[in-house]
């Protein structure tokens, strides 16, 4: 938001969340509820259910994760009228769930014997874990971002000095003024080879 050149302050868009992914809105409660609770705007009954909802999501896919479905004509009738490949050997639900083609209530289907989840926690678990494996790399990109975000660039910096970067980055760079790596790895323009450049330079500067 600080470094793309927005004039309006009204013009602040999810889609410029440098990891969106994460900020769903079908886990928006669940992410926020405790600050909310910590500042009085969540009351304490309110808390204690969207906590103990999170609880039922968390013990849904271990229970997804240990119920296995033996390999048969009618699970692998199910699989082929939604497009999906068939299963040879006996499949953890989980494994299925993370098929696009399979949803959470083709999973009670396949297990009729085991009680599906109340509507709202189904939901959170189908989304859970279609996308974890997306979150699992996006949460890792967030660690390396935090990483670059302890490498804080000289407040008094001259970029035009700095060998190997463009006028054009040298210019957006000045009229930003980065405060740290991660910010600057940000900045529209300027590219993986400028920032390793200024990487460099920060470094050489911080050892002498």
């Amino acid at each position: 938001l600080v470094t793309r050149g927005t004039l309006e302050p009204y013009r602040m868009f999810t889609s410029r969340a440098e990891y969106r992914l994460l900020l769903r809105e079908d886990n928006a409660d669940l992410r926020l509820a405790g600050y909310g609770y910590r500042l009085g705007l969540v009351s304490k009954p309110h808390f204690e259910e969207i906590e103990a909802r999170r609880q039922r999501v968390d013990e849904e896919i271990r229970r997804l994760s240990h119920c296995r479905v033996s390999a048969g004509a009618a699970v692998n009738r199910l699989l082929a009228e939604r497009g999906a490949s068939p299963i040879a050997e006996a499949t953890p639900l989980l494994h299925l769930l993370r098929r696009p083609a399979l949803t959470y209530t083709h999973m009670a289907r396949l297990l009729p014997a085991v009680a599906a989840a109340e509507p709202l926690v189904a939901r959170q678990v189908e989304v859970s874990v279609k996308y974890e494996g997306y979150v699992t790399r996006m949460l890792e990109d967030v660690a390396r971002f935090r990483q670059a975000e302890e490498w804080l660039v000289p407040e008094d910096i001259d970029y035009t000095i700095i060998p190997g970067l463009s006028t054009e980055i040298k210019e957006r760079l000045s009229a930003v003024r980065p405060r740290s790596l991660g910010q600057a790895s940000r900045i529209p323009g300027v590219t993986p080879a400028a920032v390793s450049i200024l990487t460099v330079w920060c470094h050489r500067r911080r050892g002498s």
